[in-house]
């Protein structure tokens, strides 16, 4: 497990990993993730995000939810750097499946295979998968 650190004015500080593997629509899981990304950055700890699986198309650009009646979300994404989540990674075979590519997401993220994703995960406090 990863150890705590310690933030000069308010204690520790654990590293959370949140790993959003659904698609954004047709379910809650997406936009609830977002919310709880939102309130974790807010109490300052260390967030990091990982798309993974389906979990790819959240941040895709150019979606379009007209049809099925939805409000697009996608866009909020865009604040996270406002928040100081900054630490945006996509598993790489994930994108390879789904036909995406990097300049096809609408944040800056970090593109790791799955080796990779794993040492990442195994380095964090806690990890959160929706």
């Amino acid at each position: 497990m990863a150890e705590e650190y310690e933030d000069e004015f308010d204690g520790p500080i654990k590293r959370f990993l949140f790993v959003n593997r659904k698609a954004p629509y047709g379910s809650i899981y997406a936009l609830e993730s977002l919310e709880v990304v939102l309130i974790s950055a807010a109490f300052d700890q260390d967030i990091s995000l990982v798309f993974m699986d389906d979990g790819v198309y959240q941040i895709a650009k150019d979606q379009d939810t007209e049809a099925i009646n939805m409000k697009n979300f996608s866009r909020t994404y865009r604040a996270l750097d406002g928040y100081d989540v900054e630490k945006l990674y996509v598993e790489k075979e994930s994108l390879e499946a789904r036909g995406l590519k990097e300049e096809d997401l609408l944040v800056d993220v970090e593109v790791l295979n799955s080796k990779q994703l794993g040492k990442l995960m195994n380095a964090q406090d806690v990890v959160i998968t929706s």
